[in-house]
């Protein structure tokens, strides 16, 4: 299209999915309780309540959702609703032009990313507690965040543990969920679109405050990285599922999980209007980033009103296609997860300790077994 600008003053709400529950206080509040209890990462510890693989399964998962909780509060600072009324009550907010740039790919994405991050937050406090209660270790990260983030105004400038200014996104998800193949039975996908050395936040006031093609390809950046994270999440919880013991731990993973589909449905949609008119085509002329119109040269692969999983194999090639999440093997899962993370980038700055410690949760992890 012509003129970015332009966009934002013709949004159209597009659905009300999470219209309760404003979230306010703004970054500060979205920091408190982020990280664990002051507790080595390491320290594994006994229970008589759950047993050792149980233990493993749960530390890892919240290890990494200390890590989601770092990263969605930086997008929250700068994108998030903070204090503002909805759209719904405040047809007209004032808004920061990273805002902007996320409220044409939807209106409600301001509020979609406050209630993400107040989610994770919830998880990673919840297994912490829960570990604790059975007598186990929580995780603790906090001396991890040391990565400087994002200086733009809005950014409250604490420690980070992840890097959101320098991404490897893998986009292959977005072809992944629209392919009658399974990655279970060895398939592999392309990149929908090439986003390597790229900020998917605004990282200085430069960035924030440049033209509205600039804003607008850190947005739509933001938006692939959105929908990477959450399936990545939602293959993990699935396939942590299947290694626990605990029935009560069991439904933890299935529960927590289920919230981390709804947040991944979320960002195929909003990654999809990323690259369809009114947003595409456009160039980014500081980076030379190009988003182009995927609905122009119909290709079901690259389909962006394709919402929900298409049927693919499961469990036995013979039998019928079904719409699942994918993958679900539990095999290597979590150093899966972890290598996934550090090829994207997310980790650029990290301490070789910090490198150590999710390997060896991950490690504790991937060896529990079902009854041990």
């Amino acid at each position: 299209m012509s003129d970015l600008a332009e966009v934002t003053k013709r949004r159209v709400n597009r659905r009300s999915l999470l219209k309760g529950g404003i979230l306010a206080g703004g970054a500060a509040t979205l920091g408190a309780g982020l990280f664990g209890k002051g507790v080595s990462a390491f320290a594994q510890g006994t229970s008589a309540g759950l047993n050792k693989g149980d233990i493993a399964i749960l530390r890892f998962l919240a290890a990494a959702e200390l890590l989601e909780s770092d990263l969605w509060t930086q997008y929250a600072e700068l994108g998030g609703i903070g204090d503002q009324l909805p759209v719904e009550v405040e047809p007209n907010p004032a808004l920061n032009p990273y805002q902007a740039a996320l409220s044409n790919l939807d209106t409600d994405g301001p509020q979609y990313i406050s209630s993400n991050t107040l989610d994770e937050i919830s998880h990673a406090s919840f297994i912490n507690a829960y570990l604790e209660s059975k007598g186990a270790d929580p995780v603790d990260l906090g001396e991890f965040a040391i990565l400087p983030g994002s200086s733009a105004t809005g950014s409250s400038g604490n420690g980070r543990l992840t890097n959101l200014t320098q991404l490897n996104v893998d986009t292959s998800w977005f072809v992944r969920y629209r392919s009658r193949t399974n990655p279970d039975f060895g398939a592999t996908f392309p990149q929908a679109i090439k986003l390597n050395n790229v900020p998917a936040i605004p990282v200085t006031d430069a960035d924030l405050f440049g033209t509205a093609a600039h804003i607008q390809a850190i947005a739509n950046i933001a938006a692939f990285h959105f929908g990477a994270i959450e399936q990545g999440g939602s293959s993990l919880y699935a396939a942590m599922s299947q290694k626990v013991s605990s029935p009560e731990v069991l439904q933890i993973t299935l529960g927590i999980g289920g919230d981390e589909i709804a947040h991944f449905l979320e960002w195929v949609d909003f990654a999809g209007n990323g690259v369809q008119p009114p947003v595409a085509p456009f160039t980014d002329p500081k980076s030379g980033l190009t988003f182009p119109n995927f609905d122009k040269t119909f290709n079901p692969a690259l389909q962006t009103n394709l919402i929900f999983p298409v049927p693919c194999e499961f469990i036995n090639a013979k039998l019928p296609r079904c719409a699942v999440i994918r993958p679900t093997n539990p095999k290597g899962i979590a150093a899966g997860v972890v290598s996934f993370l550090t090829a994207m980038g997310l980790f650029i700055g990290q301490s070789p300790e910090f490198s150590k410690v999710l390997t060896t949760l991950a490690n504790q992890a991937d060896a529990a077994q079902r009854g041990f």
